[in-house]
């Protein structure tokens, strides 16, 4: 297919489409073409793993198409994808060209490429796959970027990128945003769409930053003032980033649509003969993914259930995050055809130079050269990931038809096959999200207290309700019983006034009737005989008599129902005593289940800062799988004596070390230690310096130490410290008695002459990094002596030690970490032969803390020798208590599991099962050990 037209900036600019011609001629060069290959034509491509010579690629290979047989290198995961596309003819190449036919043949169902020399001669390349002029825009996305797509949403990071001459479709393939017509839409859109359509913007996240590289600086494309950004590389991994870039957050497919847009605006092109919209700065976009992996975090639904069981399934949610690179590079151009002049003939130069050192590091990589310039232009620091790193890297290498570039397309395809042979060793990135642990188990926490204090409310209520409820039964009873007693009392006391007062009346209506007859008698008879008239009374008398018994009689009657009513009051007083008991007793039980309840609050209190606990221990462990997934190896101890080689050999004029060694052998030889000893106390600033480094670089040598020493250069280095101010004299110096205090004999000596005092005072004094690191090492190699170390603390070695933490310098802190190792590890050998009884000195001057704090430190040499320091002091059982209180328990706990070399991982597990301290404190915490 042949157009009349040219891509742009996601722009198709030109006339209609013709087939006819360009189909016709095409047939007749491969008719002509095919009676000529078998004689005529050579086979190319990297590297020759067939007996016929061509590259055989996996039929996965970018776009995993299935019509091709199996390859050779199938097994190959990660090596560099590379597909070519053929632009069509523009308007210019129709009427220039019309007389030739096009450079370069493909053949798509074989994945080759033909680059004809001539009528009669012709190279074929093989690539993983071949674009024609026919290619649809989705069908380059889905063999180009999907499987990078697909990567980066498992975690892995992915690079897309665009290679060619100026003019030849990187950016319509790339950075098409297809508003008038969609099946135009580019790599950029198209991903984009997949990564929103597969995850949950609930639970995952998508950002970009939009970059471009214009004359060697990073300028961010979504804020016009932010023109340089720095890069920044990790050391121990060697990733790449760039803190200072804008990074946005995606929603939806349309803000990333006005985000390019607007990034577009903002990138820099010029009109030139090749192209007329010609890209002269490099474009970058990253867009970043995290991820969450369903079906692995721990879940935290069940509520219902108790405490300790929520803290075992604890576990924290994975996430993946990967990062996608696009790269739309600016096209490669001959000066001498772009007509670039001025100020553009800069940017042409600044963008070969960029790209040459592109395919300077592609070769290296490809030949598996031992060095590769990564750092020769900040385009090859940027894509240090994508070549040779733990990306999935696909590259599509755009050409034209025309055979007046030939030169330019043959450039662009060896590109192409040279970084078919580059590998890359691809990494999944996974982390645990602790922070999305937190905020559940926060979460969790609040439900569990709220629920807790209604239940706490309610139960209080319903003891208040009791409460009141049997007060007012008991009281209302109470008042009954006294009511009904009262008118009882009162009814049998008005009955009994009543049965008197009858009594009375009843007395004296019979007396007077007695009086009344006895005058009528005597009145009468006027006189009776005795005997009638004592017989008469008599009578009246066993009468009245008779009348009162039964007057009694009935009395008692009352008097005994009035009792059985008392009784009967005394019984119902005696139930109503024993419902107020049993009430008593109630009140006593809901008492008692109050208190149980207070200390089922304890409990859950207790549980909650377990709970709590759990958590502390968590973050422990997130920041020892981060440094374990990143880590790609110990790094290594690095002595102050190295540092003070470097600077000696820098001082020289030699080419190599070994050269500088041997010439300041022959200068102690030829002047004598004696008098580059008398050299320090020059006038001489220079020489003094000069001397001091002569001496640092002979007490390295173990055979020249007893000779430094005997002839005074001992003293000498340490005047040094004392007198002079020069802070190059003060690193130097201290670096070559810290190789002297290497020798124990040394260590006496230093400390005898106030060595220590001399390095503390230097160690106050200094802010170069570089010194501190020198005195720290001397005071750490001192504290590996048993001798000295009451009069190494009681000097100030140990103030001076933990004084140095303030550098915050790596190495500082691990030659800080080695002293305290070496002091804590004689401390215990002095325990355990029973010379030493106390505490340790080291907690006694606040060091604890600082360990505890760097116990899980970044730096392997550090972290190594606090781990050691840990299991020294824990081997003494009258520093347990301290340290338990200090923190130390959970990361003796995190060690003895965790610790990546054995001997020390076995060391604190021995340390915490023979401590009667530490092992009651694992059982009150409730962890199994």
């Amino acid at each position: 297919m042949a157009t009349s037209g040219s891509y742009r900036n996601g722009n198709y600019k030109g006339g209609a489409l013709k087939f006819d011609r360009t189909l016709s001629l095409n047939s007749s060069l491969k008719s002509a073409s095919s009676s000529t290959t078998s004689s005529s034509s050579s086979v190319k491509s990297k590297p020759p793993s067939t007996a016929s010579g061509l590259r055989r690629s996996s039929p996965a290979a970018l776009g995993g198409s299935t019509g091709a047989a199996s390859k050779d290198d199938s097994s190959v995961q990660g090596r560099v994808r590379v597909a070519v596309r053929l632009r069509p003819r523009n308007a210019e190449e129709l009427v220039a060209d019309a007389d030739f036919a096009d450079c370069v043949e493909l053949q798509p169902e074989l994945k080759r490429l033909k680059l004809r020399k001539n009528n009669w001669d012709s190279d074929t390349y093989e690539f993983d796959e071949v674009l024609t002029e026919f290619a649809s825009q989705k069908r380059v996305y889905e063999v180009v970027a999907k499987p990078v797509v697909e990567s980066v949403l498992e975690g892995y990071n992915g690079t897309v990128m665009a290679y060619g001459q100026t003019g030849t479709g990187k950016t319509y393939t790339l950075g098409r945003l297809g508003d008038e017509d969609t099946a135009a839409r580019g790599i950029m859109v198209r991903a984009m769409e997949d990564i929103l359509a597969d995850i949950s913007l609930e639970f995952d996240s998508v950002s970009v930053s939009y970059l471009q590289l214009y004359m060697e600086t990073i300028q961010d494309l979504l804020d016009a003032a932010n023109d340089n950004i720095s890069i920044l590389e990790e050391p121990k991994t060697g990733e790449v980033s760039v803190p200072g870039a804008t990074v946005v957050e995606i929603r939806d497919q349309q803000s990333f649509i006005e985000l390019l847009r607007f990034g577009e605006a903002h990138r820099f092109a010029a009109n030139t003969k090749l192209n007329t919209e010609s890209s002269r700065s490099h474009a970058i976009l990253m867009v970043y993914v995290k991820k969450s992996v369903k079906g692995r975090d721990s879940s935290l639904s069940n509520e219902n259930g108790t405490n300790s069981h929520i803290v075992k399934n604890s576990k924290p949610p994975i996430v993946r995050k990967g990062k996608l690179v696009v790269v739309d590079l600016a096209g490669s151009e001959r000066i001498d055809k772009s007509g670039s002049e001025g100020h553009t003939l800069e940017e042409a130069k600044s963008i070969n130079l960029s790209l040459s050192a592109l395919g300077k590091c592609i070769n290296a990589l490809a030949e598996n050269s031992i060095h590769v310039p990564v750092r020769d232009s900040k385009l090859t620091r940027l894509l240090r990931d994508s070549f040779g790193g733990t990306a999935r890297t696909s590259l599509v290498v755009t050409i034209g038809p025309s055979p007046r570039h030939r030169g330019e397309t043959t450039s662009t395809i060896m590109f192409g096959q040279r970084a078919m042979k580059v590998e890359n060793m691809l990494k999944i990135k996974e982390e645990f999200d602790y922070k999305s642990l937190s905020r559940r188990l926060d979460i969790q926490l609040d439900k569990l207290i709220a629920e807790h204090e209604r239940q706490q409310k309610a139960f209080q209520d319903e003891i208040e309700r009791i409460t009141k409820e049997a007060q007012q039964r008991i009281s209302q009873a109470e008042n009954n019983y006294g009511d009904a007693l009262e008118k009882e009392r009162l009814k049998y006391q008005k009955d009994y006034m009543e049965s008197i007062k009858k009594l009375e009346e009843q007395f004296m209506i019979n007396q007077r009737k007695h009086g009344n007859e006895k005058l009528n008698i005597a009145g009468r008879n006027g006189s009776l005989d005795k005997m009638s008239s004592e017989q008469v009374p008599s009578a009246v008398a066993v009468e009245e008599l008779a009348e009162v018994k039964k007057l009694l009689q009935t009395e008692a009657l009352l008097r005994k129902a009035a009792e059985e009513e008392i009784n009967n009051l005394k019984s119902e007083l005696s139930r109503s005593k024993r419902s107020e008991e049993a009430g008593n007793a109630e009140i006593i039980k809901l008492r008692k289940m109050l208190e149980d309840e207070v200390h089922q609050k304890e409990k859950l209190e207790k549980e909650i800062a377990l709970l709590q606990s759990q958590l502390f221990q968590l973050s422990f462990e997130a920041d020892e799988t981060r440094r374990q997934l990143d880590r790609e190896g110990p790094g290594k101890f690095t002595s102050g004596v190295d540092s003070l080689m470097s600077q000696v050999s820098h001082l020289r004029s030699g080419d190599n070390g070994t050269e500088d060694k041997a010439s300041m052998v022959k200068l102690f030889e030829q002047v004598g230690l004696q008098k580059i000893l008398s050299l320090l106390e020059s006038d001489d600033a220079d020489v003094r310096i000069h001397a001091v480094k002569v001496v640092a670089n002979l007490a390295a040598e173990e055979a020249n130490q007893q000779k430094i020493v005997e002839v005074g250069g001992l003293t000498s280095l340490l005047m040094l410290l004392r007198s002079s101010d020069d802070e190059t004299v003060h690193r130097v110096a201290a670096g070559a008695i810290a190789n002297l205090a290497m020798n124990e004999t040394n260590q006496e000596l230093i400390m005898d002459q106030g060595g220590i005092s001399l390095l503390s005072m230097t160690a106050a004094n200094a802010e170069d990094p570089q010194t501190l690191r020198m005195v720290a090492g001397a005071i750490a190699n001192l504290c590996g002596n048993d001798k000295l170390q009451m009069k190494l603390r009681a000097e100030g070695g140990i103030k001076a030690l933990l004084g140095m933490v303030r550098c915050g310098h790596p190495d500082v802190l691990a030659q800080v970490a080695r002293g305290i190792a070496n002091f804590a590890k004689c401390e215990s050998r002095a325990s355990t032969q029973g010379t030493k009884s106390r505490k340790s000195l080291l907690i006694e001057d606040g060091a604890l803390a600082w360990i505890v704090q760097n116990a899980n430190n970044e730096a392997s040499p550090i972290r190594r020798h606090i781990e050691l320091a840990l299991c020294h002091l824990a081997q003494h059982e009258v520093n347990a208590k301290d340290m338990i209180s200090g923190g130390a328990l959970w990361e003796l706990v995190r060690i003895s599991r965790d610790c990546s070399r054995e001997d020390i991982r076995t060391l604190a597990h021995r340390t915490l099962t023979s401590s009667p301290t530490f092992l009651s404190e694992l059982r009150r915490l409730r962890i199994d050990y």
